[in-house]
């Protein structure tokens, strides 16, 4: 399996809507006499944490995108060459406005193994489980959580074909389902939309 990038996003993280998730002017933050304006990141794990280079339970690799945006003018290199910083943060549920949640086929996926990464889920709540639903089936397939959004499983496409439905629950139980959302004839590297996202839905949201 190929993996790369924040979570294993790719080359994801440049471009829509990841890239639009930093946002300056708000009233600054103070560290070491550089002001730095509020910043929005996606995060769906941290980094492991050895030797120097993090101390404390919680740590942030921010992008260098979130760098420039929090420095005052002509501070960005003098902020980024701080190394570790002490900031304040408060989690905020994620908003991907008029997006639906999609499910990228890893690269190194084949006509036995499925692994997809799970993109754009609103709301608040960190994804615990993904089932994977074969065609003309009721029984669901619990895909093993690699990292980060990527969940895989084994499949037999003879006797567990597509198309795949996708089940997300969140650590807070909230379930939504995306009926057939990878379709017969799916392919790696390629990503499917559905038609559904957590925010603003109940406890329990199928695509229609």
């Amino acid at each position: 399996m190929q993996d790369g990038g924040a979570c294993g996003y790719t080359n994801a993280v440049s471009q829509t809507p990841y890239n639009s998730f930093v946002s300056a002017g708000n009233p600054p933050l103070h560290t070491k006499g550089l002001g730095c304006g509020a910043c929005y990141q996606v995060k769906c794990n941290l980094g492991p944490c050895s030797g120097n280079q993090c101390s404390g339970a919680i740590h942030f690799d921010l992008s260098g995108t979130a760098m420039r945006a929090m420095a005052k003018p002509g501070q960005v290199d003098t902020l980024r060459n701080m190394g570790n910083i002490s900031i304040s943060y408060q989690r905020v549920p994620c908003l991907y406005k008029n997006t639906n949640v999609a499910f990228k086929v890893d690269p190194g996926s084949n006509a036995n193994f499925l692994s997809v990464n799970v993109e754009f889920e609103s709301g608040d709540g960190d994804i615990n489980l993904v089932e994977l639903v074969p065609a003309r089936s009721t029984q669901s397939i619990t895909m093993n959580h690699v990292f980060g959004a990527t969940w895989s499983t084994n499949i037999n496409p003879s006797t567990q074909p597509a198309p795949y439905s996708l089940r997300l629950t969140t650590e807070f139980n909230k379930k939504l389902t995306a009926p057939n959302v990878i379709p017969v004839g799916w392919k790696p590297g390629q990503a499917y939309n559905s038609n559904v996202n957590f925010l603003l839905y109940s406890s329990t949201q199928t695509q229609k």
